[in-house]
């Protein structure tokens, strides 16, 4: 298999659980509720396995990057769908900003093998 296709497919998969842990921690109520809880700790530690998985093929400020700013990303569609949060303009204009950063980092720099 690709090794990029592993390193990738390993970064999606860590930030979309780390995403799913993220709404279990909102479930959770301040860690007041044990089974919210718990499938949170799980959620983070598989995510934090796969993040370190993508480690082998990508640096560390780059792979961190996408995985936090994809999971902001996520985290706040979630809010706004799952929980019925609302974004203001400001909002929609970071999120869009944090887009543009992991293009930009994925396109044109030389950090991250193309």
């Amino acid at each position: 298999m690709n090794p990029s296709l592993l390193v990738y497919g390993s970064l999606a998969a860590a930030i979309v659980l780390e995403v799913i842990g993220t709404t279990f921690l909102q479930k959770s109520e301040q860690f007041s509720k044990l089974v919210p809880t718990a499938a949170m700790v799980l959620f983070y530690v598989a995510s934090f396995y796969l993040l370190s998985q993508a480690l082998k093929g990508l640096p560390l400020g780059i792979a961190y990057a996408m995985w936090s700013g994809l999971g902001i990303v996520l985290t706040a569609a979630v809010g706004l769908l799952v929980f019925k949060q609302s974004l203001d303009m400001p909002a929609l204009a970071g999120i869009g900003l944090i887009i543009a950063g992991v293009v930009v980092m994925n396109v044109f720099s030389n950090s991250v093998s193309h």
